[in-house]
């Protein structure tokens, strides 16, 4: 059985007419939210697949080898209005079912916040140029892996308790000049105090980045990462098996930032989601583990 819902949320059901079904599940259906699509009926069944803005997500029969749910990001750039999950689903005899669910993506308005930083973080000088690039094409191949299994232990957690800034895509103007959209969610903390990993995973990233500092990114399997920021020290490295509730870090004020504190992100792929959504989710215990091979997608 896939995840389910955890608090309050909405739904879709598509019902095909060979009489299968998937659902949709939310938070809300707007920018920055993260969908679960499961197959919750599924009668000879032998492979589905999501589309969305011309990404596939692909549902399964676990005895096949394939996880019944799949993760779908609203990335917080997609623009409002109507839009639609594209459904292939193929039978066991070789049939092949196409359906549509159509869904309103609402607007949602985003903070703006002024910030003072050290200059070179905003206007790089020329000799680091060449560091920032690598790091966003390094990036950029780490969010585009795809683990083929589900690696969680249930629910997700809070990285740490501190206190929690609501601003998930704020846009933010350092020293008066417009930047960069904050894709995660800041957390209080003081320095040196340990950070948790969210959920069970692999460590795909840990390492000193220029905007980021001391970054871990965590791969929890179905090209779903959660990352954490602007660390004083790591406590991982690249390739350990972490646990849900391990320390991958210690809070320090690394990269971009004004202060110690815990930046904490999610993505589906490339796109950028609020990790608070994680929470509002069940997940389950993971199967017996398989050697996993992450592909590129």
């Amino acid at each position: 059985m896939g995840p389910i819902a955890a608090g309050a949320v909405e739904r879709l059901t598509l019902q095909t007419p060979l009489g299968r079904e998937v659902e949709f599940i939310a938070r809300d259906f707007v920018p920055g939210e993260i969908v679960l699509a499961r197959l919750t009926r599924a009668p000879g069944t032998k492979r589905a697949v999501v589309r969305f803005l011309d990404q596939d997500f692909e549902l399964g029969d676990p005895e096949n080898g394939r996880e019944p749910f799949a993760f779908i990001g609203l990335d917080l750039g997609v623009k409002p209005g109507d839009h639609v999950f594209e459904v292939s689903i193929l039978g066991e005899d070789g049939r092949e079912e196409n359906s549509r669910q159509k869904f309103r993506l609402a607007a949602r308005d985003f903070p703006v916040k002024e910030l003072w930083v050290k200059e070179e973080y905003v206007t790089p000088p020329p000799e680091v140029e060449e560091r920032i690039r690598w790091e966003a094409e390094l990036l950029e191949t780490i969010y585009g892996l795809m683990t083929p299994r589900w690696m969680g232990e249930g629910n997700f957690i809070l990285p740490h308790e501190g206190k929690m800034a609501p601003n998930f895509g704020e846009r933010r103007v350092y020293n008066n000049i417009p930047r960069s959209t904050h894709s995660g969610v800041d957390i209080s903390a003081p320095f040196g105090e340990p950070v948790r990993a969210a959920n069970s995973g692999r460590v795909a990233l840990a390492r000193d980045l220029y905007f980021s500092g001391q970054t871990v990114i965590l791969d929890h399997g179905l090209g779903l990462f959660t990352y954490y920021c602007h660390f004083s020290r790591l406590r991982v490295k690249r390739g350990d098996q972490v646990g849900k509730g391990d320390v991958v870090g210690l809070v320090g004020s690394t990269g971009r930032s004004t202060g110690p504190h815990l930046h904490w992100g999610a993505r589906i792929h490339q796109s950028r989601v609020d990790p608070m959504a994680l929470l509002n989710l069940w997940f389950p215990e993971p199967r017996p583990q398989v050697k996993l091979e992450a592909r590129t997608g």
